[in-house]
């Protein structure tokens, strides 16, 4: 069950202070939400800015670079998705979409325009830090791993990533891959043959126990946007009916 806002205290805005576990630009117009979220992450530990629209999200994040961004897909006269544009026009941030309605439509406008995960409202604050918390632990990099080992690069049909890098690259071409779409591609190449589960995909790949299954397809569906000749006929990320997909790494024609 959702949990109401709800918050602890009703204290000032959190404000930078050492050791803090990363800086969040929170943006959205509703004052109590706004305020119950930016007090669940200063205990969880993070430095918070916020901001009540498009334009003075942009200005404090060009004051002060935010290590993410929670972001209100609905605000007054520019809207979360012209936001998150304007955000990674000037360099990758991770972004954390809230949804006022729980319509599919908006969670995939969301997604494809770059969002790395969404809550939708009313949320469980708890829960919105847990997806900070998993956001920000897959944008920074790996330690640096055996290159012989299960975790070094992988390489097929043309496609190989390095995730103590976070770099992909398709015929050795730099791939512009969100965190969601590096992971999934991450962890087919590392099991090629192998069908999974939507469900399967949400555990492995994310470590969500919970969540809308649509958030898999459209993942899916973006990612083969960037890595398949032709994305209307899927050689690499196959989809595998009534299971869920599987990586072919010979790239061959299906029978």
């Amino acid at each position: 069950m959702q949990q109401p806002y709800a918050s602890p205290h009703a204290g000032p805005e959190p404000g930078p202070r050492p050791g803090a576990r990363g800086r969040v630009l929170v943006v959205d117009d509703d004052p109590t939400v706004a305020e119950v979220v930016a007090g669940y992450l200063d205990r969880a530990g993070y430095t918070v800015d916020r901001a009540a629209d498009g334009p003075a999200a942009l200005e404090r994040a060009a004051a002060h670079r935010p290590d993410l961004v929670v972001l209100d897909l609905m605000l007054p006269g520019m809207d979360g998705l012209e936001v998150c544009r304007r955000l990674r026009a000037h360099g990758p941030v991770p972004v954390v979409m809230l949804t006022a309605r729980g319509d599919e439509e908006d969670r995939v406008l969301g997604l494809e325009v770059g969002a790395d995960d969404y809550v939708t409202k009313p949320f469980s604050p708890r829960e919105l830090v847990l997806r900070v918390d998993s956001v920000l632990r897959r944008a920074r990099p790996a330690a640096p791993r055996d290159p012989y080992g299960p975790h070094g690069p992988f390489a097929a049909a043309g496609l190989s990533v390095d995730p103590a890098a976070r770099r992909a690259t398709k015929n050795g071409t730099e791939l512009a891959l969100t965190l969601r779409e590096f992971d999934l591609l991450a962890f087919l190449l590392r099991h090629p043959g192998r069908a999974f589960a939507r469900e399967e995909l949400m555990r492995e790949v994310w470590g969500w126990d919970f969540g809308d299954l649509s958030t898999v397809t459209v993942h899916v569906r973006r990612l083969r946007g960037k890595v398949e000749d032709d994305p209307a006929r899927p050689r690499l990320i196959r989809t595998v009916w009534g299971v869920g997909y599987r990586f072919d790494a010979t790239g061959t024609e299906a029978d």
